[in-house]
């Protein structure tokens, strides 16, 4: 296993254990098996972006995976809402039934509302940074990335793309998928030099090329993945005749594209020098992937 490997793999173990734990201590009830069920597995490199990024800026995982809870909680929370009817009517999610396929549309709305509020309460403890200036930042920077100018703006641009009259140009797709996919990226990848008061520049610059290279590996494998592998159905983008970046590159030129990210990715992090090592392999993961 390769130090990357087993550096997410530990990382995803950790984020994993410490979100179900806060999960478990709400009251009992079907909300609160559907936010277990909808927060359980993925590859948590969300997470793991914060802890790495935690330990380039010497803040120990004990205090830095309350921050990575944080962002799986809001990833989890999209992607329960993502699903549903209204949505992209979705009915597998990592090899499994969604969460309003397993219980109801409701259960599954009020699951996604709660793993959402459960993310700022995370950050929000006195253990999930130094200061409470740097609590404050991380709250407020995630409910930027999170909210009408982040995620939920490119989730709003996604949706309307598909009714608009022509298809999307090549610089609305990536405007779309910056607020959809790179927003949550970037603060993750920004997290660690925020709990320590540093510049976060660096990774910000890294993080807008991870992110990107990110979905347009996404709209790769959307056309030459394995669906058992991927645990969730592909061909969707093409079926409806949406514009991806493959449609508009070809699978070469996306394919040329997004290593091209990864080398502006890898050289944002010369600052680190080797100690950015791990981030470095992250990029090349996300091209190289297969689910």
């Amino acid at each position: 296993m390769s130090d990357f490997a087993a550096a997410l793999a530990a990382a995803a173990q950790r984020v994993e254990t410490r979100l179900q734990a806060e999960i478990a201590t709400l009251p009992e009830s079907r909300v609160r098996d559907a936010m277990g069920y909808a927060a359980r597995g993925g590859k948590k490199l969300r997470g793991f972006l914060v802890l790495e990024s935690a330990r380039l800026h010497g803040i120990a995982p004990e205090m830095a995976e309350h921050a990575a809870a944080a962002i799986e909680a809001i990833h989890a929370y999209s992607l329960v809402h993502d699903d549903l009817p209204a949505m992209d009517d979705d009915d597998l999610r990592r090899g499994q039934p969604t969460t309003h396929i397993r219980w109801d549309e409701a259960t599954a709305i009020l699951a996604g509302d709660a793993l959402q509020t459960l993310a700022f309460g995370l950050l929000a403890r006195d253990a999930a940074a130094p200061t409470a200036q740097a609590r404050l930042d991380l709250i407020a920077s995630l409910a930027q990335a999170s909210g009408a100018a982040g995620m939920v703006l490119g989730q709003a641009l996604d949706i309307a793309a598909e009714s608009a009259e022509a298809p999307l140009s090549l610089e609305a797709i990536t405007a779309l998928q910056a607020g959809k996919t790179g927003a949550l990226i970037e603060w993750s990848a920004c997290a660690g030099a925020r709990m320590a008061g540093a510049d976060p520049s660096a990774l910000a610059a890294y993080a807008r090329a991870l992110g990107l290279a990110f979905q347009i590996a996404d709209d790769i494998l959307d056309i030459e993945g394995d669906a058992t592998l991927a645990g969730k159905r592909l061909h969707k983008d093409a079926d409806a005749g949406k514009a991806t970046f493959v449609s508009y590159l070809g699978l070469d030129g996306a394919k040329a594209r997004a290593q091209a990210l990864v080398a502006e990715a890898e050289a944002a992090l010369s600052p680190y020098g080797e100690d950015g090592a791990l981030l470095r392999q992250a990029a090349q993961f996300v091209i190289a992937r297969r689910n």
